[in-house]
């Protein structure tokens, strides 16, 4: 019989720097989706990859001294590197200067300019090159991007429009037949009042004003702009193109979810699906829209100096418990968190105490008792019963929780099942069982049903921590790994034995971890200002050769400085520094730590809930080992006095702007 397939798609990462752990998320989650359906039997087809074209890569590639080919290089090797340590079972990796793609977007390019989708026209707007996105003017927030909060510049230009309103009846008609197109139900309602219902314009679809882009063909002068570029990697992939559709499109188009950020929601459930009406093609059967990964209560920015990377926290943690970290605290509809603290306290009490601990004192005590040959006695007692109805429930539980991709639900029940075998090993209490010569038969069947049990979870935790699930299932020496094996309780065969325990995870000593991780962090800064300094001073022997600097600055150098207000959340002394405060302070939709000077004017107590004008755009900073975010404004009399700047209305919204 042939197997049912499954298509599945994340996002391709964008090869402007190193990816953090926020994008190293959307690999993890999909692969252990991925992961999942060929434990249920699928025929899975994986994919991921790089996008490599676009203004902004031009203009790093340029300020690097470097082609723009050797830098995308570059960056998809890194991307790559990281999918591989995490672990990822993708299938193919694409990458959008792959000559097959180049060729086959040119074709989807021409044949939408035939058919009279696309036209030529010019552009006048605001353009935001981080996200490689034209705005009107009313679509800006505070006068800057609406998706990621950075400065836009005006730009006009010609360009190649596609007719967007052309498809945004049938596109609606589409959403409204099938509910679960767009997931979670929030970012659907989010892509309809927001986008669709407004009316849609039409969207730019070429560049004339940079050259690092796949040519269009019929007009020299244009390179065929990001999205119909980056989208249309889902199909190229599989062989698609205008004139011939390949073996693997044939057999896996359309796709059976395309796993993305919520960031990029539109251009996935707006653009791309009319871009494959337009072609005549199906649209993917649904597209999820994942949450951030929060360092703290920020997203993660190299602006903002906390970003947290992969490798990193793999060479402190080891993958699988990373794996494990990112999937179990992301919510399925929510922002996670991420923090040294809270992965330590999740590999300590999660992995080390519940499931390390229950594999390997059950393995140790069959090798103890019983030179590890586990053996299935039938004397049962009724808590027996209890236990085997909690895992063949919890297991169907874990299941349905995966099929709607709740990897963080299905997570905690498998940990529940630890949790409950635990408590079994207090209730039977096999040391005590094993002084007593009459109670062997008992102790065998308590450790039969411990092994059984810990069978159902080595096989369960397979698509999250597949090393982990090796180990598991290897230290129990199962042959029955499949998950048809977990339709009864009662598998594993007696006679089998058990091979020696080895601890899945060790505890950490906080303290001493978090000490390790500051000195390296602390050692990375001064690496970097090292470099800044010496980048520091070329331009400033640059500035000497010039003459008549002028002391003024211009209206234009002054509009450079964002300042908003902030209320203080909180506020305590830095540890051993008389003149410096540490203050929580919350910015608009994010919380800022800022270091200030102003301790022997302010106590903390007077701080907090304070409005005061901070800095925002300052490139953060350590002042005596503390991460800085940005600067508070204060002002100072000849005698030193300090009094801060605050706002004179006090019910001000924090995160207003000053003008």
């Amino acid at each position: 019989m042939e197997k049912e397939k499954f298509y599945i798609t994340s996002a391709i990462a964008y090869t402007s720097r190193k990816p953090h752990i926020g994008n190293t998320y959307e690999i993890v989650l999909t692969d252990a989706i991925a992961r999942f359906k060929r434990l249920m039997g699928y025929d899975v087809f994986f994919l991921t990859g790089t996008d490599e074209h676009g203004q902004k890569i031009e203009e790093i590639a340029k300020n690097e001294h470097i082609s723009c080919k050797e830098h995308v290089d570059k960056i998809s090797g890194q991307i790559r590197d990281i999918w591989n340590l995490m672990n990822a079972s993708y299938d193919k990796f694409i990458r959008t200067t792959d000559d097959y793609h180049e060729k086959a977007v040119q074709k989807i390019f021409k044949k939408l300019y035939d058919q009279g989708d696309i036209y030529k026209g010019k552009y006048e707007g605001m353009y935001c090159v981080p996200c490689e996105t034209f705005f009107t003017q009313s679509q800006l927030v505070d006068g800057k991007c609406p998706d990621c909060g950075r400065e836009v510049v005006s730009a006009e230009e010609e360009a190649y429009f596609f007719k967007m309103s052309k498809y945004q009846d049938a596109l609606m008609k589409h959403i409204e037949e099938h509910p679960d197109f767009i997931c979670p139900e929030a970012r659907r309602k989010e892509m309809v009042n927001n986008f669709l219902k407004p009316g849609l314009q039409d969207l730019c679809v070429s560049r004339s004003s940079f050259k690092w882009g796949i040519p269009v063909t019929f007009d020299d002068k244009h390179v065929i702009y990001v999205w119909i570029d980056a989208l249309s990697n889902y199909i190229t992939a599989l062989g698609y193109d205008v004139d011939t559709k390949g073996d693997l499109y044939k057999k896996y188009w359309p796709a059976d979810v395309h796993i993305i950020g919520k960031d990029i929601l539109r251009f996935h459930t707006i653009y791309w699906p009319i871009i494959l009406m337009a072609l005549g093609e199906p649209l993917p059967k649904q597209v999820f829209g994942h949450p951030w990964l929060l360092n703290g209560a920020s997203k993660m920015s190299k602006s903002l100096g906390n970003v947290i990377y992969a490798d990193d926290l793999v060479r402190h943690f080891g993958v699988d418990a990373v794996r494990y970290y990112v999937l179990r605290e992301m919510p399925y509809a929510q922002d996670g968190t991420i923090t040294y603290e809270n992965i330590i306290a999740r590999c300590n009490g999660d992995l080390a105490n519940t499931l390390g601990n229950l594999v390997n004192r059950t393995v140790a005590m069959s090798n103890k008792y019983f030179e590890g040959i586990i053996t299935n006695t039938g004397v049962t007692e009724d808590v027996d019963g209890e236990v085997k109805d909690f895992i063949l429930k919890t297991k169907d539980e874990v299941i349905a929780k995966m099929n709607e991709f709740r990897a963080a639900d299905s997570l905690e029940l498998i940990i529940s099942m630890a949790r409950r075998l635990n408590k079994y090993i207090d209730e039977t209490e096999p040391w005590a069982l094993a002084k007593d010569e009459s109670k062997t038969d008992r102790l065998k069947e308590v450790l039969y049903n411990l092994l059984e049990g810990i069978r159902f979870i080595g096989v369960l935790l397979k698509p999250f921590m597949p090393d982990t699930s090796e180990s598991i299932l290897l230290q129990i020496n199962s042959e029955f790994n499949t998950v048809d094996t977990l339709d009864k309780f009662g598998y594993t065969k007696s006679g089998t034995v058990t091979n020696n325990e080895s601890p899945l995870f060790m505890r950490i000593d906080e303290k001493k971890k978090l000490e390790e991780i500051e000195a390296e962090v602390a050692k990375a800064q001064k690496e970097a200002e090292k470099v800044n300094k010496k980048s520091d001073k070329k331009e400033d022997k640059k500035e000497d050769k010039k003459d008549d600097t002028p002391s003024e600055i211009s209206i234009d150098d002054f509009a450079k400085i964002n300042l908003k207000v902030g209320k203080v959340l909180e506020c305590r002394h830095v540890d051993g520094a008389d003149k410096l405060l540490v203050s929580q302070i919350k910015i608009g939709d994010e919380v800022r730590q800022i270091v200030s000077g102003i301790a022997k004017h302010y106590s903390p107590e007077d701080m907090i809930g304070k409005k005061v004008v901070v800095v925002t755009n300052l490139k953060p900073v350590k002042l005596r080992g503390v991460l800085s975010q940005g600067m508070i404004l204060a002002a100072s009399d000849e005698n030193g006095k300090l009094s801060l700047v605050t706002p004179d209305d006090e019910n001000l919204d924090d995160g207003s702007e000053v003008r």
